[in-house]
């Protein structure tokens, strides 16, 4: 049975790849470098899990996975009890940064999978798997920094979308839904939002479809569709949900 020696520990000689204080010290740097770039990209864009949580998750897998291959390597352990709990605390913590608003929009979704997805870093560069770490790491920061710009395009694209409607009255809504008809737009789904009970007004979430494709022509995307429905005089406010 072969045993997989990375490729950057190779590289670097024998003690990379033994359990050293130097080996140590290299895995705690890679670790604080790839989180510490991650971190940065997503406090830059305001997220809520900063700079520190990014850095402190990734150490802490870092550090238990050192820790489980010396308790293996010295009494015989057969699982690696303290990656698993701290995989899972991760995970937990990471949930922790999703937000439900009263519009019934999820934020931090995101932020929370990247700071899970950093424990896992973390608990790959405590392994000594650089290499495997290193590619994860430019894995992860593409992720986070291009496809963004993709999910928007297609989102601009799509002849769906939903809004967080809210009007002056209930009666309000017969006059709305008459003119998303007047438009040949189709309602798949209308909710009234509990949240807003009691607010003096009434407020919903209402699934749109575009079904003609000449309407697709004229309506270049969602947020044209939006700014005109905005105007209408008994609508407070109206925005997409993401």
């Amino acid at each position: 049975m072969s045993t997989f020696i990375d490729p950057i520990a190779k590289l670097l000689g024998d003690w990379s790849i033994n359990l050293t204080v130097w080996s140590i010290l290299l895995r705690v740097v890679l670790t604080i470098l790839t989180s510490f770039i991650i971190g940065y990209e997503r406090s830059k864009k305001r997220h809520s899990a900063g700079l520190r949580t990014f850095i402190l998750i990734s150490l802490a897998a870092c550090m238990a996975m050192i820790l489980d291959i010396f308790l293996i390597e010295k009494y015989s352990l057969i699982v690696s009890l303290l990656s698993v709990a701290t995989l899972i605390g991760a995970a937990m913590l990471s949930g922790n940064s999703i937000l439900f608003s009263s519009k019934k929009q999820i934020k931090g979704l995101t932020t929370s999978a990247g700071l899970w997805f950093c424990a896992a870093i973390g608990l790959t560069s405590g392994a000594g798997l650089y290499t495997i770490a290193l590619i994860l790491f430019v894995l992860l920061l593409l992720i986070l920094a291009i496809l963004p710009n993709f999910e928007v395009y297609l989102k601009n694209h799509s002849n769906h979308f939903e809004i967080h409607l809210e009007l002056k009255n209930r009666s309000d809504l017969q006059n709305f839904v008459a003119t998303i008809r007047k438009l040949q737009l189709q309602i798949d789904d209308i909710e009234l939002n509990p949240a807003y009970i009691g607010s003096g007004l009434s407020v919903y979430t209402i699934a749109i479809s575009i079904r003609d494709k000449e309407q697709m022509k004229k309506y270049k995307n969602a947020k044209e569709i939006i700014s005109a429905l905005s105007t209408l005089d008994y609508v407070v406010y109206i925005e997409e949900i993401h």
